[in-house]
């Protein structure tokens, strides 16, 4: 596992399967601010909560011109079923093998 990233602290390059079937990486959000948020498990309260919270303030975030990702080690079908279930408007990438997670 890699050393804690600090607040502001530019993310390595990843590129992750997302909901939908299509894929996202770091490069895709170059010239804007992004808020990648972690969570254990779709469709727990905590989670579930953490993402509806981030949903709802998303015009916020895209006024002031910052994106939101997130990611969790559940596999593209959960992300797609969660995504739905709580008509989460922002993508949800998939790293099962925890290779972006354990940077």
């Amino acid at each position: 596992m890699g050393q804690p990233l600090g607040i502001g602290t530019a993310a390595p390059d990843f590129r992750l399967a997302t909901d939908g079937g299509g894929t996202v990486s770091l490069a895709d959000f170059r010239g804007r601010k992004l808020v990648l948020y972690f969570y254990p498990k779709a469709d727990t309260p905590g989670c579930t909560q953490e993402s509806m919270d981030f949903n709802r303030l998303r015009p916020e975030f895209e006024k002031a011109g910052v994106s939101i990702l997130g990611v969790s080690a559940d596999a593209v079908k959960a992300q797609d079923k969660f995504k739905s279930k709580y008509d989460l408007t922002f993508p949800l990438g998939s790293d099962p093998t925890h290779e972006m997670l354990e940077v």
